[in-house]
C-alpha cells in the first residue's frame, strides 16, 4: 500500500526525471542557476568560515526516521546526498576548505510532518541527542547545533528546546515555514518565542512544502521540481510577513530568526511592502514602526547558489551585520553548495571586515560561541 501512495506522490516523473531534476536544483537551493561555471576547490583559503545552515542526519535517527516515515519528496532527495549520514564523505568535502566549520541542522523533512506526534517526540529527541554527540566528539568541526523539535506538540517543543539548549548546550532550534499548514503567527506558537527571547538565541527558518501540494487548483501534485526552486523561496517569505504583520516581532523585539536564502523574495521585491498598510492592527500586536523595520531584524542567509548579485541585494537590504554564511550542504553538493557560495562572498563589493562579519563573527555573536 506504501508503495502505490509512493508512485503516486511522484506522479509524471519516473526515478531518471527525478534524479536529473533534483541533481539540477540542489534540494534548498533557489538560485543554483546564477553559480559561476568551471570553478576549482584548489584555492583555500585560511580565513575562518561557519556555515550556520548545512544539515545532517545522524545515522540512528535516519534509521528510525525510515522505519516510522510515511513517503514524501524529501526522503527521495535525501537518498541523493550521502554526505547527510557519512562523515567520512562529509570530512573529506570540508578539508577542500580550510576553516571551514558547521552548524549542525536536522536535514528535512519536518518531523512533525511524516510521522505522529507521540513519534516526533521521541524523533526529535533521537536527533537531537545524535547531533549533540556529533558536536561533542568533533569539536573542530561542529562549532554546535540547533535544536529540531516536534512541533506537532507545542508543549513537548518547549521541554525539548529547554533540553537541547540547556542539557546538550545547543545554540538556537530550527523550525519550518509552516507546521503542517499551520502559519507561524499562530498563537499556539507564541510560547515558544517567548522562550527563545529569554534564551536570546536564533530560530532558524527553513522552508517547507511538498510535491503533493500542486502549482495550480485542479492538479494533483507540483510539476517539474517548480515547488522547491520557487514555491520554497515564497514559503520563508509568507512565513516572515506573518511574523511581522501578525505583530509577533513588535512582541518580542529581541526575537532573532535567520530566513533561508538571503530572506527568500525579501530583499528584492522590498518596495512592495509599501503596498500594504504601513502600520495597523495585527492579530498579536499593533505595530509601531513601519513593517520594513521589522524584515530588517532577520538575519539572511548566503544560500543563492554562488549568485554574488543575489548576495548585493540580500546585502543591500539586510546589510553586512545581518548577513551569515550558509551552504546547505550537502543537498547542494560541493561546488554549487560549498565552494560557489564562499566564492560568492569573496566577490562581494563590500569591504573585508563585513566579509569576515559574513563569514564567521555574525554568527559568533548570534549564536554566542566563545
Amino acid at each position: 500500500m506504501k508503495k502505490k501512495t509512493e508512485k503516486n506522490q511522484f506522479q509524471g516523473m519516473d526515478r531518471r526525471t527525478f534524479l536529473k531534476a533534483s541533481s539540477a536544483i540542489s534540494l534548498g537551493a533557489a538560485a543554483t542557476f546564477g553559480a559561476p561555471a568551471g570553478i576549482s576547490a584548489q584555492k583555500k583559503d585560511v580565513a575562518e568560515k561557519i556555515d550556520i545552515f548545512p544539515h545532517i542526519l545522524p545515522r540512528k535517527y535516519n534509521e528510525a526516521l525510515l522505519k516510522k516515515s510515511r513517503s514524501c519528496y524529501n526522503l527521495e532527495a535525501n537518498r541523493l546526498a550521502p554526505a547527510l549520514v557519512d562523515l567520512d564523505l562529509r570530512f573529506k568535502t570540508m578539508d577542500k576548505f580550510e576553516g571551514l566549520k558547521q552548524v549542525l541542522t536536522l536535514g528535512a523533512p519536518p518531523i512533525e510532518y511524516v510521522v505522529s506526534p507521540k513519534d516526533a517526540v521521541d524523533l526529535a529527541r533521537m536527533a537531537n541527542d545524535g547531533m549533540a554527540e556529533l558536536v561533542n566528539k568533533y569539536p573542530d568541526r561542529f562549532v554546535t547545533a540547533a535544536a529540531s523539535l516536534p512541533m506537532s506538540d507545542v508543549d513537548a517543543s518547549l521541554r525539548e528546546a529547554d533540553r537541547a539548549i540547556k542539557e546538550l548546550k545547543f545554540k538556537g532550534i530550527q523550525i519550518f515555514s509552516s507546521i503542517n499548514g499551520k502559519p507561524l503567527d499562530s498563537p499556539e506558537f507564541l510560547p515558544l518565542y517567548e522562550k527563545m527571547t529569554q534564551y536570546d538565541l536564533p530560530i532558524l527558518i527553513h522552508p517547507a512544502r511538498d510535491i503533493d501540494v500542486p502549482d495550480y487548483p485542479g492538479e494533483k501534485s507540483a510539476k517539474y521540481s517548480l515547488f522547491v526552486a520557487f514555491a520554497w523561496p515564497f514559503e520563508t517569505t509568507m512565513a516572515m510577513g506573518r511574523l511581522v504583520y501578525s505583530g509577533i516581532m513588535e512582541k518580542y523585539p529581541n526575537l532573532k530568526f535567520v530566513a533561508h536564502h538571503c530572506g527568500a523574495m525579501l530583499p528584492f521585491f522590498s518596495v512592495r511592502i509599501r503596498t500594504a498598510a504601513q502600520a495597523g492592527e495585527g492579530e498579536i500586536m499593533k505595530l509601531t514602526k513601519h513593517p520594513v523595520e521589522y524584515f530588517k531584524r532577520f538575519y539572511g542567509d548566503t544560500v543563492l547558489g554562488g549568485n554574488t548579485s543575489a548576495m548585493m541585494c540580500g546585502y543591500a537590504f539586510f546589510g553586512a551585520d545581518h548577513m551569515v554564511l550558509a551552504t546547505d550542504y550537502p543537498y547542494t553538493g560541493e561546488i554549487v553548495g560549498l565552494e560557489a557560495v564562499i566564492k560568492a562572498v569573496e566577490r562581494m563589493n563590500i569591504s573585508e571586515e563585513e566579509k569576515a562579519k559574513i563569514f564567521s563573527k555574525n554568527a559568533r555573536q548570534l549564536l554566542k560561541l566563545s
